[in-house]
């Protein structure tokens, strides 16, 4: 088998979600000497790709979205274990920390983002509901994250995204950390205002935001709020 048929082959297991079958196909990879970073790249993401773009479509649910994500995960690991260490942080998009805010119980769309951004690749530290300002720096510099998610979904609550920013700054760390915002009372102008690095309406369009701003070239603070607003 070609090398472009085993990335086919991998990305439509995991498409399928189908660890079993990208494991196999993750062994024959490496049998055929083909180098695992660029299998996970070229194959393995853009099976996740897919599954994302379906989920966008309504031709595909959370739980294909989890599926697709066991998948990845498992043929990741068997990558890992024969890359060098220079590879091996290649291997994932980022860490990523998301939490509710302060004051704020919801979390069934911080949880669909959080399976998007992991399904995407992203290691996601989830610290639940009501957050404490404070906590989220903390967090953030303990793990080492690239991106810091906020998500709100009450008027009164959603200041205490500005509040983590504010306090991120007074720190001198916010040019440490993408920060990203969503929720049904967030706008785009909200996160412009507040000075978020981007902003998406859906948990696929968050996925989507928090590749691009890992993957580009500005550091954060952004000058201009990304938005993705589909």
């Amino acid at each position: 088998m070609s090398k472009d048929e085993l990335m086919e082959k991998l990305s439509d297991a995991i498409s399928k979600g189908d660890p079993e079958v990208s494991a196999s196909v993750a062994r024959d990879i490496i049998a055929a000497g083909i180098d695992p970073l660029e299998a996970i790249q070229r194959g393995a993401t853009r099976g996740l790709d897919i599954v994302g773009e379906k989920f966008e479509r309504l031709e595909a649910f959370l739980p294909d979205l989890m599926r697709a994500g066991d998948a990845m995960k498992t043929c990741v690991e068997i990558f890992k274990e024969k890359m060098p260490a220079e590879d091996l942080s290649k291997a994932g998009l980022g860490k990523v920390v998301i939490g509710t805010v302060f004051g704020d119980i919801h979390d069934i769309g911080k949880n669909l983002v959080s399976t998007m951004l992991s399904a995407a690749g992203f290691e996601i530290h989830d610290m639940g509901i009501k957050v404490a300002v404070k906590e989220f720096a903390k967090k953030a510099e303990e793990l080492g994250v690239d991106v810091i998610a906020l998500s709100a979904l009450l008027t009164n609550t959603s200041h205490y995204q500005r509040m983590v920013i504010e306090y991120l700054r007074d720190a001198g760390i916010r040019e440490k950390y993408y920060v990203i915002v969503g929720g049904s009372v967030v706008s785009p102008e909200f996160a412009q205002e507040i000075g978020a690095d981007g902003y998406a309406r859906t948990a696929v369009g968050a996925a989507e935001l928090a590749k691009k701003l890992v993957s580009g070239s500005e550091k954060p603070p952004i000058a201009e709020t990304v938005i993705i607003n589909h």
